[in-house]
């Protein structure tokens, strides 16, 4: 019994533990769920049965994306959410992720992703989602990472859109490729500088922006009710 009661101590510590961990601070990849259930399994076998390998490796992504750079050059991207549309203008000198974004655009990703991290007076995130049709469509993409695309007359102020990083532990600064997140603090988020490519800014609808981040969310930053998105080309 005295045993059991210390076991029962020791888990009530661990637990207390994990839920003070602090929350981050700085834009980092919520990966997309992998569950699929057998209802969506189900409802999928009417689909064209597509390749299982995937569109893009880590490996192959950089040639990849030089080819798919020359020949696509749109840089004008609208994302309409039930609050309304803003544009995004796209940075030439940041071609790879310009492309990745034009890229995902035409494989129709962003559709039905969520802004599902909103920081009120810091970013408004999205590219993901807990649906999972959106973790199939990331392992039809494939996995990889972008580069950074450091510019010195690209800065994290108001209206900025840029990458989060791949993972917690990333010293060479790499993009997590289906997420990005847009500026909102009135003065900027200039700590954010040389860790996170710019690759754009809204230049249309920031007032949609600023009704986004005004939205009620939980402890981690989650939006109480679903914000999704639908993302086109506009030129």
């Amino acid at each position: 019994m005295q045993y059991q009661y210390r076991l029962t101590i020791i888990l009530l510590f661990l637990l207390a533990a994990c839920s003070n961990k602090k929350k981050e601070t700085t834009p980092i990849e919520t990966p997309a769920t992998e569950v699929i259930d057998t209802l969506t399994i189900a409802e999928e076998k009417t689909e064209v049965k597509k390749s299982n390998e995937p569109i893009v490796s880590k490996e192959t992504i950089i040639p990849f994306l030089q080819q798919f750079e020359r020949e696509n050059k749109e840089r004008v991207v609208r994302v309409t959410t039930e609050f309304g549309s803003f544009e995004i203008t796209l940075n030439n000198d940041t071609p790879y992720h310009r492309a990745n974004m034009i890229f995902l655009a035409k494989q129709n990703y962003y559709n039905d992703t969520q802004f599902h991290r909103v920081a009120k007076g810091f970013v408004i995130q999205g590219g993901s989602s807990d649906n999972p049709k959106i973790g199939r469509k990331r392992r039809d993409i494939g996995r990889y990472v972008l580069p950074p695309e450091f510019r010195k007359n690209h800065k994290h102020r108001r209206g900025a859109v840029s990458m989060p990083s791949s993972e917690n532990d990333n010293p060479h600064k790499l993009s997590s490729p289906f997420e990005f997140f847009v500026v909102q603090a009135a003065k900027g988020s200039p700590h954010l500088d040389g860790s996170h490519t710019v690759f754009g800014y809204v230049t249309k609808g920031m007032n949609v922006v600023d009704k986004i981040a005004n939205q009620p969310v939980d402890k981690q930053e989650w939006p109480l009710n679903n914000i999704l998105m639908q993302v086109e080309i506009v030129k």
